[in-house]
């Protein structure tokens, strides 16, 4: 399992993964699950990655092909990123298939779907995020709910939906997506560090303006854990009284 997320405001993009593909007694194993492109002061893309490890590992190997082999589609010839996402969409369902097939008759409960988050900017548009199912349609995030997850989402969900607005600052926007997936490895040993943050701020083209890699032991997580498990209980002893809640006015 994993967890990845981005955010969508008024000044750019935040994106923010974990690292953990597989948690048990004897064995945890990393990979990174955040994979940028691009074209010098032209185009800058981040692709975010969840579900079968070979599927999505089958997929960013595809595009970097394309690329090489200057196909004629690839990440460097699309003119929106809409249709850099249907590209993703299709190498995804192409591949899934594949693997699918592999399984075979007898691989019951075998999942090989992959699931992706696309953002970034190509000159001359705006900044576009998306989310891009196994089955290779996709969404786009909106004013409205301006954040999109994949992985192990339900953990992470209750600060973004408190705090996120089109309005909010990048650092904000980066701290709430790192206690997001803090949050979600306090309640889920499937999702661990190390953790990849990154900032793309709107027009600027470049691969990234803040990207940093947490590993557990990253001060900056440790000071940031304890000071929001501090300000949680504080928050919770501040709370209304209960037994004075009921009382008879009268």
């Amino acid at each position: 399992m994993t967890y990845c997320l981005a955010i969508q405001f008024n000044d750019g993009l935040v994106f923010c993964s974990d690292s953990r593909t597989n948690a048990g007694p004897d064995r945890v194993s990393t990979y990174s699950k955040m994979h940028r492109f691009s074209v010098t002061r032209e185009r800058s893309l981040v692709l975010l990655t969840a579900g079968n490890l070979a599927t999505s590992q089958a997929v960013v190997a595809q595009l970097h092909r394309d690329l090489a082999d200057d196909n004629e589609m690839n990440i460097a010839k699309a003119r929106y990123v809409s249709e850099i996402a249907d590209y993703i969409g299709q190498i995804s369902s192409v591949e899934r298939a594949k693997y699918q097939k592999l399984g075979g008759p007898d691989a019951e409960g075998f999942d090989a779907s992959a699931t992706f988050i696309l953002g970034g900017q190509i000159k001359g548009s705006p900044s576009e995020l998306y989310l891009i199912y196994p089955e290779g349609n996709h969404i786009t995030a909106s004013e409205q709910h301006p954040y999109l997850q994949i992985g192990e989402t339900k953990y992470g969900k209750p600060i973004l939906d408190r705090i996120i607005r089109p309005e909010t600052s990048p650092e904000t926007a980066l701290r709430c997506a790192i206690l997001s997936i803090d949050s979600t490895m306090r309640s889920n040993a499937t999702v661990g560090p190390p953790l990849e943050c990154l900032f793309y701020r709107n027009d600027s083209l470049e691969p990234h303006e803040l990207y940093n890699t947490l590993e557990e032991s990253h001060p900056y997580l440790i000071a940031i854990r304890q000071d929001w498990d501090k300000s949680i209980r504080s928050a919770v002893e501040r709370l209304p009284s209960f037994t004075a809640g009921l009382e008879d006015p009268q």
